[in-house]
């Protein structure tokens, strides 16, 4: 048994925090299957380093121009043929571990990211055109992302709510979600066959805390913070999960949101490489890794159950980072801001380099 589909066992899925249209058309996806690969996720950045940094997509982005289609038609298409590629190629784990996994990713666009209306508009535009059970929309969870989140589930769609990183968001998230299925179910839907995830974010974590440590000469934390957070985050997790409100929906074969772990490849070359996966090992969890971060795991990660160690010694060093005059939701708010603004960036650069290959395409046809 290969060593993803152990950990597995232990309750935790590894996605792909990756696409290109090479990775889909080298039979490299199919390998990553076959050795215990569950799922896959994208954004928009991966997407613009997928798109303008190749020639890959040229040949479509012709018969998309000779189409007469605007820039961002142009885009929705090919993200949209990835997205389905990699759907089809991941529908057999849909299949075999009855919906749990199996699951691509699609972000709506992050220019959105503060349009409730908007976000549930285009959130129903992507799910219908791809028409895969195995989908997942991907929706920020920003204050107006949550009734969208709620909205969206509520019409049956799965959904990937991204960008958390503090505990007080995904404990509205979590709200978002189950407020979602209550109303799905309520409409008739069968809620055994919906499934969601909460993407909170480790390693953005410890990068910000780490500069407000080293200001304060404080180097005993450095590093901890990040996986603290994360533990606390799991521990709340398991307990809305055993709440009563819960175990309604659970009666009826509703399932847990897992908590989906996201950038987990290690920042800091000072810290051990697997720092985000080994300590974030636990049930009913997703890890969402990059190829290399998923290569270094198969070559030396720990197979062990982690997630409930050491919440008091996490719960003591957030006391701590306190007591310092460090404020983590402060810190954890301007990450969720720059986090959006990060995926707009990397949007907006996409569309700007598929301008340039439109142009110069078009000036290729008129000679």
């Amino acid at each position: 048994m290969s060593k993803l589909n152990k950990l597995a066992e232990l309750g935790q899925s590894v996605w792909l925090d990756f696409i290109s249209r090479k990775l889909l058309t080298s039979g490299e996806l199919i390998k990553l299957r076959e050795s215990g690969l569950r799922g896959m996720t994208s954004n928009p950045t991966i997407f613009d380093k997928a798109i303008s940094k190749s020639t890959d997509y040229d040949e479509d982005i012709r018969k998309l121009v000779s189409k007469g289609l605007s820039v961002e038609d142009i885009y929705e298409k090919l993200a949209l043929k990835d997205i389905g590629i990699a759907a089809d190629e991941m529908r057999q784990v849909y299949e075999e571990t009855k919906g749990l996994d199996g699951y691509i990713s699609i972000e709506v666009n992050p220019l959105l990211a503060n349009n409730t209306v908007e976000t549930i508009k285009q959130a129903k535009h992507l799910f219908t055109a791809l028409s895969r059970p195995n989908i997942m929309i991907k929706i920020p969870g920003t204050d107006e992302g949550l009734p969208a989140i709620t909205e969206v589930l509520g019409a049956g769609i799965n959904v990937n709510v991204t960008l958390i990183f503090s505990t007080e968001s995904y404990r509205k998230v979590v709200e978002a979600f189950i407020a979602g299925l209550e109303k799905y179910d309520a409409t008739g839907g069968d809620i055994r066959k919906h499934a969601s995830v909460a993407s909170f974010f480790v390693s953005r974590v410890d990068s910000a805390v780490d500069k407000e440590l080293e200001a304060k000469g404080n180097k005993d934390l450095m590093g901890k913070i990040a996986v603290a957070n994360s533990k606390i985050a799991f521990e709340i997790s398991e307990e809305i999960f055993r709440s009563e409100r819960w175990k309604k929906l659970a009666a009826k074969g509703a399932r847990k949101q897992r908590l989906l772990w996201a950038s987990t490849s290690t920042k800091n070359p000072n810290y051990y490489d697997l720092l985000y996966v080994d300590t974030l090992i636990g049930p009913d969890t997703v890890n969402t890794m990059p190829p290399d971060t998923i290569k270094a795991f198969i070559d030396h990660g720990k197979l062990k159950s982690t997630l409930n160690e050491g919440i008091d010694e996490a719960k003591t060093q957030l006391k701590k980072l306190k007591e310092l005059g460090i404020d983590i939701n402060k810190i954890t708010d301007k990450l969720l801001v720059d986090g959006v603004k990060s995926f707009s960036d990397s949007f907006e650069s996409l569309l700007g380099s598929l301008q340039e290959k439109v142009k110069k395409i078009k000036q290729e046809v008129s000679v």
